[in-house]
């Protein structure tokens, strides 16, 4: 857990990258400045030609630009963020601080930097007095650097262009996402329901506040099984939980009506502790809730007044509309892992069909319903998913539509727009049902 935690921090760290690239280029620049190269060799015509002097203004110029360059890259990464938070949703933020090719540029800029200014103490000095020698290979690789740092310059500001479009923004979204449903969603049981507790179970309390990030208690099953116990998780993945309550409730499978032992507790509140994370941010590793809810504040954004940009809800209506074919056909709802002869021992609560209906689709629906280019995308998400729904999934959606067609009917008094949305929402119930 604490490995998956420093990785999944690391990932998100703009200042991990730099600092390895800082190391590395002073390890570099101190090999290549060990290597000296034979005038009559065919690769000194490869290799700087200057003399000392000329050595030391070069880097004093590398240093000096490298840091205005650092300057401007940062100043343009944080009007990035800014635009992505107040335009379209502050959870977006993280997006882009995991961007790798923002983290390879600003390395690449603090290695030549470092590069070349550690270059300073050996180029055209030697034991604190002025000399004509000076590793010219090292300084060839300052102008390597300097080059590689332009391209990356050049790159980054036309991958930041293309990063704060809005297409892209949600097609990454939409891609981490799926990611998350094909990779990380536990198969649960849409039927399945939280067990009741009994009078005599025992909470396993919270150890911190924040969010939760990830389950990880498949170890959990035998350590409830040798103390004859179960237990049943309280929040789901992505929900805020506060220190000192109940992350949990215990209980004896033999005898519900004593507690469990002190002993018993005890391992599975340590247990507890190992398999579920807690961090002070939500993250997309298990939580596909995080993803769809970005779409749908951007959603909810461009239908505001202030904004008033219909189109761009219609684009996150399409994008939510992906990943919620790929959730109509996934296995949701909670979790029951079992023991070798069956018996229930950890109950894990998820998210089922019509929780994500409502999280993706129903604010879009509040916001935009009088909206008809908005309400003609909404159904055509619904026509489409109902090709792939069964059973209790169909009758969600059929209530989400019916419930479309009410605030359509009471909100939009115009009836040229009122009345095909009409037509169109009755024929489509007629094919749901």
């Amino acid at each position: 857990m604490r490995r998956e935690s420093a990785v999944e921090y690391t990932r998100g760290a703009l200042w991990v990258l730099p600092t390895v690239a800082l190391g590395l280029a002073l390890i570099a620049g101190s090999v290549l400045s060990s290597i000296t190269i034979d005038p009559a060799s065919s690769l000194a015509t490869l290799v700087f030609q200057g003399t000392a002097d000329d050595a030391r203004s070069l880097l004093i110029a590398i240093a000096s630009t490298m840091v205005t360059v650092i300057a401007l890259v940062l100043g343009l990464t944080v009007v990035a963020l800014q635009l992505a938070s107040t335009q379209f949703s502050p959870r977006l933020l993280r997006n882009f601080l995991r961007d790798l090719v923002n983290q390879l540029t600003l390395s690449s800029f603090v290695a030549t930097f470092a590069y070349s200014t550690a270059g300073l103490y050996t180029v055209g000095i030697s034991a604190g007095e002025r000399t004509t020698d000076y590793p010219r290979l090292a300084v060839s690789g300052a102008l390597v650097l300097l080059f590689v740092s332009m391209i990356m310059l050049v790159f980054f500001v036309h991958h930041l262009a293309h990063s704060i479009q809005i297409d892209q923004v949600m097609e990454d979204v939409e891609k981490r996402t799926l990611h998350v449903v094909h990779e990380s969603l536990a198969a649960g049981d849409d039927t399945a329901r939280r067990p009741e507790t009994p009078p005599a179970a025992i909470p396993l309390l919270a150890t911190r506040s924040g969010y939760v990030q990830t389950f990880h208690l498949e170890g959990m099953v035998q350590v409830a099984a040798q103390h004859g116990a179960s237990f049943a998780v309280v929040p789901m993945v992505g929900e805020h939980v506060i220190v000192r309550t109940p992350l949990a409730w215990a209980w004896s499978t033999t005898d519900t009506t004593s507690p469990l032992s002190a002993q018993a507790a005890q391992a599975l509140q340590v247990g507890l502790d190992r398999g579920v994370r807690v961090g002070f941010e939500r993250t997309a590793e298990q939580d596909v809730a995080f993803g769809v809810r970005q779409l749908a504040d951007i959603a909810s954004k461009a239908l505001s007044p202030a904004i008033n940009d219909p189109y761009t809800a219609v684009q996150a209506v399409d994008h939510l509309s992906v990943i919620l074919a790929a959730l109509a056909t996934s296995p949701l709802g909670g979790q029951v892992l079992t023991d070798r002869d069956g018996t229930p021992r950890v109950h894990i609560p998820a998210r089922d069909w019509a929780y994500f209906i409502d999280l993706g689709l129903g604010q879009v629906r509040r916001f935009g319903h009088t909206e008809p280019r908005v309400v003609l995308a909404l159904l055509r998400v619904a026509r489409d998913l109902g090709t792939l729904c069964r059973g209790t999934r169909m009758t969600s959606l059929r209530e989400y539509v019916t419930v479309l067609l009410d605030d359509v009917r009471q909100d939009i008094t115009q009836p040229a727009d009122r009345d095909p949305l009409l037509e169109r929402g009755s024929r489509l119930l007629a094919e749901l049902a």
